[in-house]
């Protein structure tokens, strides 16, 4: 009888340490994505019944072939580091953008462009603020991460070091467009400021904030080596004075990459996205909390940008290849790949 109830408490103690995993442990996660490539240009009041069927195609058509520059770089077993710099490079010279070509002009009627960039395998960045006559900031940004001992370089030094390096110099005038002058025109008779992409609302320190839009351009991507680069580009804000510098050239607020957690391209009222750092605060979020990308990126802009007052989203990839378009804006000009091939394209809210 002694034995018998030896043997069953013997019994009861072996299963008793096969216990379930808490609760609140989570899986880990698994690999979705070998490699992929997810991209913005803008974000704000985007509305169907105020784009016409052109230029919505124009802007479809310039996100595809963007992203597919990208895409054909890790395909073939490029870095993300390329294919980020290549694809932002095939916005920046175009003129629907704020950024490079499309940048639209500050109070003085000159173009200042920003830009930035990190690699999430070193945690390495480079950010150029204020240049007017290098034809891509994105290359200025990443050849200050790889050459130079600095992660930020500004105005007459950055374009300097740019020419030192071998960088194509413009003139100044390559990135006039005849639709930003005007734009400025419009904003600078009423005595306001306004945001990129919206003709009709003033913006900075202005109530019709939140009605705007913003045009800044950026790029996340996963190589096949399992590596995050992130990079942002912009023309930054219509009618700005006083070498106003946005979050697009911030590490942290516009651009952040960790191959330990995701990469993250910001775009929206920058002011904002620098008090909150958006960026790293998506990646802390996942690190420190345990948050997958989607529910970092969704509390992050949906709940503590929203209650601060800002508005905007990102584009945000993790190290598995999920991806995630947040904003908080009526749209989005955004476009992903994933190493199947598959080709999404939007501009609205859905």
């Amino acid at each position: 009888m002694k034995k018998a109830f030896f043997i069953t408490v013997l019994l009861l103690l072996s299963f008793g340490c096969k216990t379930e995993k808490p609760s609140t442990e989570k899986e880990i996660p698994k690999k979705v994505n070998d490699f992929a490539i997810i991209i913005h240009g803008g974000a704000g009041t985007i509305l169907k019944k105020n784009l016409s069927d052109e230029k919505e195609l124009a802007y479809k058509l310039k996100l595809e072939e963007a992203i597919k520059v990208g895409h054909a770089i890790l395909k073939n077993g490029g870095t993300s580091q390329e294919a980020v710099m290549k694809t932002i490079q095939v916005m920046e010279e175009s003129p629907l953008f704020n950024a490079g070509k499309g940048a639209v002009f500050t109070h003085e009627e000159t173009n200042e462009l920003d830009a930035s960039f990190m690699d999430g395998k070193t945690l390495n960045a480079g950010a150029v603020a204020g240049v007017t006559n290098v034809k891509s900031p994105i290359e200025l940004a990443v050849k200050i991460m790889t050459d130079s001992d600095h992660v930020m370089l500004s105005g007459k030094g950055a374009s300097l070091f740019a020419q030192e390096k071998g960088l194509e110099i413009v003139d100044p005038g390559y990135f006039y467009t005849e639709r930003r002058f005007k734009s400025l025109q419009r904003i600078k008779n009423r005595n306001k400021t306004e945001l990129d992409h919206d003709d009709k609302k003033a913006a900075f320190y202005d109530a019709d904030i939140k009605n705007a839009k913003f045009g800044t351009v950026g790029c996340v991507a996963l190589d096949k080596a399992g590596n995050i680069a992130a990079g942002t580009s912009t023309g930054g804000m219509t009618n700005k004075r006083w070498g106003r510098i946005g979050d697009s050239p911030i590490i942290g607020s516009g651009t952040y990459a960790n191959n330990f957690t995701c990469g993250v391209s910001s775009t929206g009222w920058g002011e904002y996205f620098i008090r909150s750092q958006v960026a790293y605060d998506i990646s802390a979020q996942m690190e420190y909390q345990n948050k997958s990308l989607k529910e970092a990126t969704t509390d992050v802009i949906q709940n503590k940008l929203t209650k601060l007052g800002g508005t905007g989203g990102v584009v945000a990839l993790d190290k598995n290849g999920n991806m995630s378009f947040e904003f908080n804006t009526a749209g989005m000009y955004r476009a992903s790949m994933n190493d199947k091939g598959e080709l999404i394209v939007k501009i609205y809210k859905e």
